[in-house]
């Protein structure tokens, strides 16, 4: 018999009707959290010793508006939404620099804690619905400051740097930035009670959402600040997983797997040699294909989304030995057009056609995320990328559907445990 998630997902397939209530009521695919750290064994997630597949989502802006006591609801629907999609992870900030509208860090070392008790709630709220959260700690663009809002601090300290690529080199930028680090996965959590690099309900760390170091195309800057960073990250918790941020781009380690890259250059990047530094537990790559190669024709497109996915899961079975977690995809769709809407419900299967197919072989393919989830009254955040279920209902059938056959292979694999 079909659940409510189930009937609801169908007629909005079907009939493409508009959802009018979108709190629905809870289903089984609504998970508690268990108290178990997900782990990373050979090239796969465990969770308590069995293989965990991750479909999942990205909603940056959750600290931004659980800080605010009129939006704070906002957050709950969400993550109940994602909980709804059988999504069990979400992807989101624990960063916001000197931003104008609701900073975390107002300035080195200093916090707004009305801001730290949104990311509280967050947390909290995750829980409660089964989801658990990557936290990236710091932005590569200028968005809610970045690296460049680093290097103006360090600038108003006396630091003689201008680039944002100083963010990597320069000792006192650095120190900001551990100080950061620290701060975020030391904080004690105001709701639940429990310091953030003890809750099992954090999946992992990312080091820096989407970094780039052009100024220095050999890769070598980037790689020594990701040593170093890993490894400072792992001193003080040694708990949760860590990734990089990485959009994917290869560069000088294997020189021919620059035939895989889009226009872009490696961008100071190599998933290879960056991937390989011991502290980091999985890989990760990001596919926006109209963006990466836009004179391309939409079939030019999806050829290379499935020659890039392809061509890391290879590497991340062969020759990283570690999982490979897409923590961004998507496909403009402005204002749901139905050819715009077609296109990217397209992507989407294409994706989870080349995650699917590794996970259930055992390869490196362990999950991904899609960009990005967002809820009714939140225009003000709509990117093109945005995913309103009552506007998407198809793209929602098509997520929801691949939750579930991660699923099978999740349970698939415990039943096989327990038969030994």
């Amino acid at each position: 018999m079909l659940g409510n998630l189930q009937i609801f997902l169908f007629i909005a397939a079907s009939s493409f009707t508009v959802i009018h209530s979108l709190n629905l009521p809870a289903t089984d695919q609504r998970r508690s959290a268990e108290g178990i750290f997900i782990k990373v064994n050979g090239k796969q997630f465990v969770k308590d010793g069995q293989p965990f597949y991750i479909n999942g989502l990205n909603a940056y802006w959750l600290m931004s508006k659980a800080s605010e006591p009129t939006e704070k609801e906002k957050v709950s629907i969400a993550l109940h939404q994602a909980s709804l999609l059988g999504s069990n992870v979400v992807r989101t900030w624990a960063f916001s620099d000197a931003d104008d509208y609701f900073p975390l860090q107002t300035s080195p070392g200093f916090y707004n804690e009305n801001m730290f008790k949104g990311l509280d709630f967050v947390i909290s709220e995750a829980k409660k619905n089964g989801v658990l959260l990557i936290l990236s700690l710091v932005n590569n663009h200028e968005d809610f400051g970045g690296k460049k809002q680093y290097v103006q601090w360090a600038r108003e300290k006396g630091q003689p740097i201008s680039s944002p690529d100083d963010f990597f080199t320069d000792d006192l930028v650095k120190r900001f930035y551990k100080h950061h680090v620290k701060t975020v996965l030391t904080r004690n959590n105001t709701i639940t009670g429990i310091p953030y690099k003890d809750d099992p309900n954090i999946l992992a760390w990312e080091l820096i959402n989407e970094p780039r170091c052009e100024s220095d195309m050999s890769g070598d800057i980037l790689q020594a600040w990701i040593e170093e960073m890993s490894a400072y990250v792992k001193t003080i918790d040694n708990n949760h997983l860590l990734e990089i941020g990485l959009e994917g781009f290869y560069g000088d380690s294997i020189s021919d797997r620059k035939q895989f890259n889009p226009w872009y250059n490696g961008a100071g990047t190599d998933f290879i040699s960056n991937n390989l530094v011991p502290g980091i537990d999985f890989a990760t790559i990001h596919i926006y294909p109209e963006q990466w190669i836009p004179s391309s024709t939409l079939m030019d497109q999806f050829v290379f989304v499935q020659a890039w996915i392809q061509a890391h899961i290879r590497d991340s079975d062969e020759i990283l030995g570690k999982p490979l977690l897409i923590t961004e995809f998507g496909r403009l769709c402005p204002n749901s057009y139905p050819i715009n809407l077609k296109e990217r419900d397209s992507l989407y299967k294409l994706v989870y056609s080349g995650i699917y197919g590794s996970a259930k072989e055992g390869g490196a393919g362990a999950g991904s995320l899609f960009w990005q989830l967002l809820i009714n009254g939140l225009d003000d955040l709509r990117d093109g990328y945005e995913v309103i279920l009552s506007e998407t209902p198809s793209t929602a059938f098509v997520v929801y559907h691949q939750s579930q056959k991660l699923l099978t292979l999740n349970n698939a694999y415990a039943l096989t445990l327990k038969s030994y």
